[in-house]
Order: C-alpha cells, then structure tokens, then sequence
C-alpha cells in the first residue's frame, strides 16, 4: 500500500516508537505478524457472506449480511477491505487507501490532524505498517436514513491489524454508523486509529461493539472535532473476553456543540479494561455528557471520564456505575472534572457496588430463582438505550447484553 508523501510523518512515527504507552499496560509489538495481501476474496454484497463460516461472529458485532435497511457497507477481512459500497448518494464508503489516491490533495487536511501520528507507539505503528481502515463521508447537507455498517475482522492467529479510519460529516448532515470489530482467531493484535470530523449543523452517531476473544490485545486511539451546532453520540459496547483492551477518545466542542458518551463493558476473569472518554468544552454553550456502566465476574475495569470545562455557560455531567458480580473482580472508577471559571455547570457521580439483597429478594419472591433474578438485574443495569438502530440490531444487543452471570 502506497505510503504518505510527507517524510516528516515517519519520521514522527519512527520516534514514537520508544515512547511508552501512556495507558499501562504495555504490548510487544513484534510478536504479531502482519497479514497477506489480497488473500480473501471480495463480494459485491454483505448478503453473499451467508454460507461463511463466521457470519454469526459478524452478526455479533452488529454487522448484518442482510443490507436491506443500510445506507452503505465496510468489511474488512485483515488486510483486505472485501466489500465497500453505498446505497445512499449522500454518503461516501471508501479504503482508506483508496481514498487517498482520489482525495489526496484535499484529505491531507484530515489525515493525522486530529491524532498526532507521534500519539504513542500504537499510533506510529499504524502509520508505519498500516492495514488499510475505511473512509466514510456524509456529504453536505445529507441525511442519511439508514444506518450505515462496516465490520474490521481479524481470521489469522497473532495476526496484526493496524486500521487508519477517517470520517467526514460535513455541513448540516446526518448520518448514524454501526462499527463493530470481530475474531474467529483465538490470539492478536487490533490497533484502530480513528479520526472523527463533525461539521456546523451536523449529527454523527457512532455505535461501536466489540467481539474480541480472550488473547487479544486492542488499542483503539480516537479523537473528535465537533463545529458549531454540532451532534456527536458515541455509544461503546464490549461484552466478550478480551486479554487487554485500552482507550480514552477525546472530543473537541465548539460553540453550541453537543457530546455524548454512552460505554456499556462487561469485565470476564483474565480481562484487562481501561475504558473512558474525555470531552473539551472549549466553546460557550456547548454540553456534554459520559455515562459508563460496568460489570465483572474476575476481571479488571478502570473506567475514566474527564469533562474540561473552558468557555462559557456549558453544562455537562459524567457518570460511572459499576457492579462487582465476583470475589476477584475490581472495578476502578476515575470521575474528573476540570474548570477555570464560574460560569458553568459541570458535575460528576460514581457508584461501585453488588446486588442489592431486596431487589433480589423481591424478583424471587416472585417465582424467580436467584440467577434468573440476577441476570435480570444485570441486564437493566448494562441497558442504554440506543436510538436509530435497526430492529435485527436492537435483538442482536439484547443478546449481548444478556449474558448470564454464571456466579
């Protein structure tokens, strides 16, 4: 794949290498191999991926075969973006890649703009050994009625992934995109690098889930711009085991611009999960707000929030919840907030906490046994309810949400 002209990036890369991760836990890079090129066949349509073997894993990540009710389609299998296309006219679905070799002069303006490539070394490394990642535009003025979906697949054991992934809402569109990251190997390595541009006037709703397994280790890296009058919805779900997963995307509000962080995290005995978001209210009037709910039955889950409050008559809240469902479960709930002036309203709270024994006690008494009752409460706690979703997507959360407590 064709590199960036601009020396000095590599460069940049190249010294980012010997930083140390910033998150903790930190990865050696060099037991993951980078995938073939060109090695899965490509498909005109996500309907054709019926009779492979991983559709339901597919199906797991909100990636439906099934495009009836899409604005547009991404699948990439490793290295090979095996299906893009769009069905609206008002959105663009591109590989990276190949969006650079038709954009380059003007996607310039975007690429490591938001993400300094020199980030830490997972960033250089994306740029350095990149795996394609996707290109996504809503064109000015476009609403989107549909969804639009796309999928970054992992299929080869300590396999690397390395995703530079650029999304473009411009003025006063609308457009809502269902990612999901899936694995039918048992071990690697997904680093996602993400670059969110929400325009004046525009809305982004951005439903990310994540179907790991339980040897992989994931480093997504995000940040969000959102003009004046902007929307931007972030919605986090990861449910399956995963050994270490880390990141904290920021967003950026200007003027009357809004956030909202939505993170659902489910912690399996072995699993490592830094998870947060941080939001710069740096324009007046604009709001935010971070909402985390979290559970284990054994692992480890840090939950971050940062609201940085830095103009005028801005209101945002942040919330992190967690329940403790095992003996050697930890939950590590870090709520900031961060202000320079009077003249906003800002406010956090976290809980940390099991089952309460009346509510227990009053679904039992109801006929219901003790793990019925408490997946049920486990259920309603993990539940946030996501707008815009198609029907086979809300069934297909519900399941994952539902995953029984076995304790």
């Amino acid at each position: 794949m064709e590199k960036i002209s601009d020396d000095r990036l590599e460069d940049r890369a190249r010294q980012a290498t010997s930083k140390k991760a910033k998150y903790g836990v930190d990865i050696d890079l060099n037991q993951f191999k980078l995938p073939e090129v060109n090695i899965h066949e490509s498909i005109d349509n996500p309907s054709e991926l019926s009779s492979r073997q991983e559709i339901n894993l597919l199906r797991k990540a909100g990636f439906s075969d099934s495009d009836s009710r899409t604005s547009g389609s991404y699948l990439q299998y490793d290295f090979d973006a095996i299906c893009h296309k769009s069905k609206d006219p008002g959105v663009e679905v591109l590989p990276i890649d190949v969006a650079w070799e038709e954009y380059g002069d003007w996607l310039q303006d975007y690429w490591w703009k938001n993400v300094p490539v020199d980030t830490d070394k997972y960033t250089a490394e994306t740029e350095l050994h990149r795996t394609r990642g996707y290109f996504i535009r809503a064109k000015a003025g476009a609403k989107i009625t549909y969804p639009l979906q796309s999928c970054l697949f992992i299929s080869r054991n300590f396999g690397a992934q390395n995703v530079h992934n650029i999304v473009i809402a411009e003025e006063k569109s609308d457009i809502h995109i269902i990612t999901g990251c899936a694995t039918s190997a048992k071990a690697g390595m997904h680093i996602g690098v993400s670059e969110f541009y929400v325009k004046e006037n525009a809305s982004l709703a951005f439903t990310m889930i994540h179907n790991w397994a339980e040897n992989f280790d994931v480093r997504p890296r995000s940040v969000t711009t959102v003009g004046e009058g902007g929307n931007f919805t972030s919605n986090y779900i990861a449910m399956d085991p995963v050994r270490s997963l880390q990141l904290f995307p920021t967003t950026i509000l200007e003027a009357d611009a809004i956030a909202r962080y939505n993170s659902i995290l489910y912690g399996h005995p072995g699993s490592t999960m830094d998870v947060g978001g941080r939001v710069v209210l740096q324009g007046d009037r604009s709001r935010a707000e971070v909402i985390s709910r979290a559970a284990t039955i054994g692992g480890t889950i840090i939950a971050r929030g940062i609201l940085d409050g830095q103009a005028s008559e801005i209101k945002a809240h942040l919330e992190c919840n967690g329940l403790i469902l095992a003996k050697r479960g930890i939950i590590h709930a870090i709520p900031e907030l961060l202000a320079d002036r009077p003249d906003l309203e800002m406010s956090h709270e976290a809980s940390i906490g099991r089952i309460g024994e009346d509510q227990l006690n009053y679904l039992m008494a109801r006929g219901m046994t003790e793990e019925e009752a408490t997946d049920l409460i486990v259920r309603g706690f993990l539940s946030i309810d996501i707008e815009g979703l198609r029907p086979e997507i809300k069934a297909e959360l519900e399941k994952i949400t539902s995953i029984p407590t076995g304790f």
